[in-house]
């Protein structure tokens, strides 16, 4: 009997009445309660790993988008009155300016409409790209053996004109303009065009300056220290006034609960069905210092096109 129920199954996916996705869809995103009670909500959002747009990943990667997942979590808690502030668990070494940007924007955006307290923790890497979201936090706190600071922008630029020549290939453009194919990796970069590229990275900077100083309301003196892109622990960084305090994630709930009014709350996580989330150290992404070891640079590069990251890249 088994074997013709099993002989019966095969007859129908064979036919094509019945079919099994080899890769299946990834579900909505659901609340996990991982610490505390009550109905007042503390919502713990991780940012891990490189900062960017889109995942260059195969088939069997199923891994999530970083900036379509903090969109899609912050839009199911501004519908959620019971949530009282947003707590900011970061764990990266930085990525492209505009994804930082973009998540940086969607936090403050966040804030105007609900009107919460952020808290932002930094664990063991929030450098670049990382601290400038860590900027949207009313408070930020460090882990007493963090990496923050890397204030600043960097460039990547990939130059192939030795290994073609090795190899004999020439690389050749028609183009419009003598500046259409700037930053090209098949022949050297003009002074010219090094000196335009010098010019969109101070702009970049620029920005990253002014989100910092308004973030954290440093003076001149105090932005000068930093702009030398250093990296520092987490009190150095308390000392220059990057962060507000170096403590634990602990610290950190207490410092959301603390902004929000609340004597006691749950601390809730958005999670898919599948995933594992069981504490406030719950992963849902690679972390810091892991990532900068799995750091692609080919793949980063996308296509060996220069690349204007917020990133610790040492």
């Amino acid at each position: 009997m088994r074997r013709l129920v099993i002989l019966f199954f095969f007859a129908l996916l064979v036919s094509g009445c019945i079919s099994i996705p080899l890769f299946p869809q990834k579900m909505p995103l659901r609340e996990k309660s991982v610490q505390g009670s009550g109905p007042d909500k503390v919502l713990l959002l991780s940012i891990s790993g490189m900062i960017s747009e889109g995942k260059d990943g195969g088939l069997l990667d199923r891994d999530d988008d970083l900036v379509a997942r903090i969109k899609e979590e912050l839009t199911l808690a501004a519908e959620d009155e019971h949530i009282k502030a947003l707590l900011l668990r970061i764990n990266s070494p930085g990525g492209t300016v505009t994804a930082s940007d973009v998540i940086y924007h969607e936090i403050m955006a966040f804030k105007e409409k609900r009107k919460i307290p952020v808290v932002a923790v930094i664990m063991d890497l929030g450098a670049s790209g990382g601290y400038y979201i860590a900027v949207t936090g009313d408070r930020i706190i460090a882990h007493p053996t963090s990496v923050t600071g890397s204030v600043g922008v960097i460039m990547l630029r990939v130059s192939a004109e030795g290994l073609l020549q090795k190899i004999g290939v020439e690389a050749s453009a028609i183009k419009s303009g003598a500046k259409k194919d700037i930053g090209s990796p098949f022949r050297p970069m003009t002074d010219d065009e090094r000196a335009i590229f010098q010019t969109m990275i101070n702009g970049f900077f620029s920005r990253f300056l002014d989100v910092v100083s308004k973030g954290r309301s440093l003076p001149p003196d105090q932005l000068k220290a930093i702009s030398d892109g250093r990296v520092l622990t987490g009190p150095q960084a308390l000392q220059l006034g990057l962060v507000d305090q170096v403590g634990y994630l602990d610290d950190g709930i207490a410092a959301a609960k603390k902004l929000a009014g609340l004597s006691e709350a749950r601390v809730i996580m958005y999670a898919r069905p599948d995933a594992y989330r069981n504490n406030i150290y719950s992963l849902t992404g690679g972390g810091g210092l892991e990532s900068l070891a799995r750091l692609d640079l080919m793949n980063l590069m996308h296509g060996a096109s220069p690349q204007f990251l917020y990133l610790w890249m040492p």
